[in-house]
């Protein structure tokens, strides 16, 4: 069932967004090599905290076995797609990319927003990966109107990534949010325009695209959450909670 939020449900939503947005704002100022994912994570948790929120992934059981997720945030580097766990052992080194994902639950509705980072300088070519991961964010997001469908979405994303020679993730999609983090429907990043359900007012989609240099190929890790590309290639990761309104997409999760 897709549940449509109200303007007061919708302002809460807005509020934690924002906690999530100031997160990801703070971490980029930290982000460089030597700095573990780990102190990345206790910096996350100590700001969600302080604004009176609580850590939407610590404590989430997925759907890949019974482990709860560790940590506050995720933090991907390089071959690492999703949900990578912070550690004190994973180093940033100069030419990574670091993809941090951070989810926020205020007053009992759910943020979530995610950015890929360069640590450092890094490859012409890793450069083009986010710049085109976040470029098919903004196209999908320019589809959220009312009357459209959530393939549109899809189709777009999809479109840009693979007329740039990258591939898209089909293991995991986007998703519905509001009193859970994750709420019908589902939101994938591949599929032809004008399937799914319409959208109308009030709903609030997390659209994220997952992009990989290489094939689309995924797979899981021993630790039961980090997912990696198949064949080593690099991975970026970028989203935003965005709510469908009569005037168009109102991304909740951007400061501005």
């Amino acid at each position: 069932m897709i549940i449509c939020k109200g303007k007061a449900e919708l302002q809460k939503m807005r509020e934690a967004n924002l906690i999530v947005a100031r997160v990801l704002e703070h971490l980029e100022t930290l982000i460089r090599p030597g700095v573990t994912t780990k102190e990345l994570d206790i910096v996350a948790e100590q700001m969600i905290l302080e604004a009176g929120g609580k850590p939407a992934f610590k404590g989430y059981r997925g759907a890949v076995g019974s482990v709860s997720f560790p940590a506050s945030v995720c933090t991907s580097v390089n071959e690492e797609i999703v949900h990578g766990i912070p550690s004190e052992e994973r180093v940033l080194e100069r030419g990574d990319i670091l993809a941090v994902d951070v989810g926020v639950c205020y007053e009992g509705y759910f943020g979530d927003s995610a950015h890929t980072y360069p640590v450092d300088q890094v490859s012409d070519e890793l450069k083009r990966l986010l710049k085109v991961t976040e470029e098919s964010l903004y196209l999908g997001i320019e589809k959220v109107r009312v009357g459209n469908r959530v393939s549109d979405i899809s189709s777009a994303v999809q479109k840009h990534v693979e007329a740039n020679g990258f591939s898209v993730v089909r293991e995991f999609v986007g998703h519905g949010i509001g009193k859970s983090l994750h709420e019908e429907p589902q939101v994938p990043n591949f599929g032809e325009p004008g399937r799914g359900p319409r959208l109308v007012e009030g709903m609030v989609l997390a659209i994220e695209p997952m992009v990989n240099s290489k094939g689309a190929g995924v797979r899981i890790l021993d630790d039961k959450w980090t997912a990696v590309t198949a064949d080593g290639g690099y991975s970026a990761h970028f989203e935003h909670s965005v709510a469908v309104t009569e005037n168009g997409p109102w991304i909740l999760s951007e400061l501005t």
